[in-house]
C-alpha cells in the first residue's frame, strides 16, 4: 500500500481508503464490515470513511461495531464523518437538518462518538456548505471541536474553491484550526473542480484531496452497458437518481472502448478507473466502496495497474472520455 500525506499535516492515509456510503446497513452488517475491514487492514488500508446521514446513523453504528469487534490499537486507523443533513427530517427540528450552525454541529459529532463508541473522530467534514449560516460561525465550532479533542483534522465536502479560501482566511486570521481537506467527487467523467477550480488552493493553502465515487457509482465498471443488473446499486430505491447518469449512453460507449486499455494492462475497468484517479498527484487517498470480499479485493489490485500506467496510458483514457467529463 502507498500512504500519502493530507495535506499538509503529518497525518499518512492510505492511497486506496474504504468508504461505508450506500453499503453498510443496506447491503452490509457488522459482521460483514468486519470481515472487510479486516482484509483492508491487512492490506494496509488505514483510512475508513463515513457519514452521520449514511443509513440514517446505522452505519456508524455498523462501523463501530466491526472497530470494537476488530480492536486494533486507535493509532493504528482513522476514522471520518461528516455533517450538514443531520437524522432528524421530521417535525420542527430545524436545528437538526440541512444546517452547519453551532448547535447543530456541537450535538451531532457527541452523537456520532456514541454511534461510533470512539473517544474522538479523526477528520470531520462539512458535509456541505450552508448559506444561512454565517462561515466565521462554522470555522469556529469546528476549531472548537479539534481544540475540545473530539475531532482531529476539519475539513469540507462538496464546496466552492471560494468558500473554502474564506473558511480558511476566518481561521487563520483568529488563530482557529483550519480546513486541511476536501471531499470531492472525481472520476474519468466528472474533473473540472478539481483539476480546475481548486488548482490554486493546493499550493495556496495546502488542501488535501479524498475523494470519493471513483467508478462513478459503478459506471466505470462496465456493468451498466446493457441496462441495470439485478442486485447492483442502480436497483436500490435510495439510489433511483443514479439511473439516468448509470445508462448514458454515450459514457457507456466510452467505458466500452477503455476496454481494450484495461485489458493491455491485465486490469479490469474498474481497476483501470481507479488507478487514474490515483495517478493525480493531489488526491491524498481515493474512497472505494466494496459490499462483498472479492469487490475490495478487485479494487486493491488497481495499486498494481497504478505502477504500469504511464503518461502514454493516461492520454489515451483521456482522449475516449474528456469529451464527456464535467
Amino acid at each position: 500500500m502507498i500512504h500519502r500525506r493530507l495535506g499538509r499535516s503529518g497525518l499518512r492515509v492510505s492511497a486506496l481508503s474504504l468508504g461505508s456510503w450506500v453499503t453498510y446497513h443496506n447491503q452490509v452488517d457488522a459482521a460483514s464490515a468486519a470481515e472487510m475491514l479486516a482484509a483492508a487492514y491487512d492490506q494496509g488500508v488505514n483510512f475508513f470513511d463515513n457519514a452521520e446521514v449514511y443509513a440514517g446513523g446505522r452505519s456508524e453504528e455498523i462501523m463501530g461495531a466491526a472497530l470494537k469487534r476488530l480492536a486494533w490499537p486507535r493509532l493504528n486507523y482513522v476514522v471520518s464523518s461528516k455533517y450538514f443533513w443531520g437524522l432528524d427530517r421530521q417535525g420542527d427540528a430545524v436545528n437538526r437538518k440541512d444546517t452547519l450552525n453551532r448547535k447543530y454541529l456541537m450535538q451531532a459529532v457527541d452523537a456520532s462518538l456514541r454511534r461510533f463508541g470512539l473517544e474522538h473522530i479523526d477528520l470531520i467534514y462539512c458535509h456541505r456548505p450552508d448559506p444561512h449560516t454565517p462561515l466565521d460561525e462554522t470555522v469556529r465550532a469546528m476549531n472548537d471541536l479539534i481544540v475540545q479533542g473530539k475531532a482531529l483534522y476539519w475539513g469540507t465536502s462538496e464546496w466552492a474553491a471560494a468558500d473554502i479560501a474564506a473558511a480558511w482566511q476566518i481561521a487563520d486570521r483568529h488563530g482557529w484550526h483550519k480546513p486541511l481537506m476536501e471531499q470531492p467527487q472525481y472520476h474519468l467523467f466528472h474533473r473540472q473542480r478539481v483539476e480546475q477550480e481548486y488548482a490554486r488552493l493546493y499550493d495556496d493553502i495546502g488542501l488535501g484531496l479524498t475523494t470519493w465515487s471513483p467508478l462513478a457509482s459503478g459506471l466505470l465498471t462496465g456493468k451498466y452497458r446493457d441496462g441495470i443488473p439485478a442486485g447492483s446499486r442502480g436497483t436500490l430505491e435510495s439510489m433511483a437518481f443514479l439511473r439516468d447518469g448509470l445508462t448514458d449512453a454515450a459514457k457507456n460507449a466510452a467505458v466500452a472502448a477503455l476496454q481494450p486499455i484495461a485489458d493491455e494492462l491485465g486490469a479490469t475497468l474498474a481497476q483501470l478507473a481507479l488507478a487514474w484517479v490515483l495517478g493525480n498527484p493531489r488526491v491524498s487517498t481515493v474512497i472505494t466502496g466494496a459490499s462483498r470480499p472479492d469487490q475490495l479485493a478487485q479494487n486493491l489490485g488497481a495499486l498494481a495497474v497504478y505502477e504500469k500506467m504511464d503518461a502514454g496510458v493516461r492520454a489515451r483514457i483521456e482522449a475516449l472520455t474528456a469529451p464527456l467529463a464535467k
